[in-house]
């Protein structure tokens, strides 16, 4: 299992990031730079990642392609273009975005989510973006949301099938389809049919943790890898037996390179006891 997640120390050089990336134990990484970064430094990055023998994970967008707003929606379809191209120019495992929000916040939970125009609207953004770039060595991927498409592995099938192109691939983050306390209660059973179904078409994969808060209605929070209710050795076990040893397995959302040194030391402490190979 390839375990890395993000930089989150500022750097200026290539020398300097890979200095944090090695502190840090990363088999793999995001992109710390975006397309419109000078080339000279993109080679660098480049260079230093082939050097430790580190992947680059995934090309981030993160951008509302569905933005109310005309303006908004073309500066995204534009920026997601770019950003595709840049994965497709280093070799990154994948290029992903959420499919976005037809409201004011570009990640937010509106009716409309789930309308078939907006469905359409989806289908029509994916395929675009990958036309525009038709890319060979990469893939465009969508991140699950709660509370948007695709929140299950039958919906992610679904949006695969009607999008169509062989430049379309998976992202998986299980934590962000737990959004039922029957999921999150029966969480490993379900995180295992999220990759008996979606794994020959995984890129990369984020990990985290989750807790469920005896409150009404249900409350359920994402957290570190440790900090949460989640049978973390039966999860490595599920990672361990669906994907190749070159899938990137990704920590994220942790605020400093002590909170991701922390969250790594767990995961690589079960995946020990595991016998799950973490490299």
């Amino acid at each position: 299992m390839k375990l890395g997640g993000s930089i989150t120390t500022p750097f200026v050089t290539p020398i300097q990031w890979s200095e944090c990336v090695k502190k840090a134990r990363f088999a793999a990484v995001t992109c710390p730079v975006a397309y419109d970064a000078p080339d000279e430094t993109v080679a660098g990055i480049l260079a230093e990642a082939k050097r430790l023998n580190v992947t680059i994970a995934e090309v981030g967008v993160w951008r509302n392609l569905l933005a109310t707003d005309h303006g908004e929606r073309e500066a995204a379809m534009a920026y997601a273009k770019n950003q595709l191209a840049l994965a497709e120019a280093i070799g990154a495992n994948c290029c992903v975005n959420i499919v976005g929000a037809p409201g004011p916040v570009w990640d937010g939970a509106y009716r409309d989510n789930y309308s078939e125009q907006t469905y359409a609207a989806i289908v029509r953004s994916i395929r675009e973006i990958i036309d525009a770039v038709r890319p060979k060595r990469t893939f465009y991927t969508i991140e699950p949301m709660p509370w948007m498409v695709p929140d299950g592995p039958d919906e992610y099938i679904r949006l695969m099938q009607d999008v169509d192109r062989e430049g379309f691939a998976v992202h998986m983050d299980f934590v962000n389809m737990l959004n039922s306390a029957k999921r999150f209660l029966f969480a490993n059973e379900f995180i295992e049919e999220c990759f008996d179904k979606l794994s020959p078409w995984i890129k990369s994969t984020h990990i985290k943790d989750a807790r469920m808060e005896p409150a009404f209605t249900t409350l359920i929070h994402e957290c570190a890898p440790g900090k949460g209710q989640l049978n973390y050795a039966g999860i490595l076990r599920i990672l361990d037996k669906y994907l190749s040893k070159e899938v990137p397995v990704l920590l994220e959302h942790m605020q400093t390179d002590e909170e991701y040194a922390e969250a790594y030391d767990y995961v690589a402490g079960i995946a020990e006891r595991e016998g799950v190979l973490i490299f």
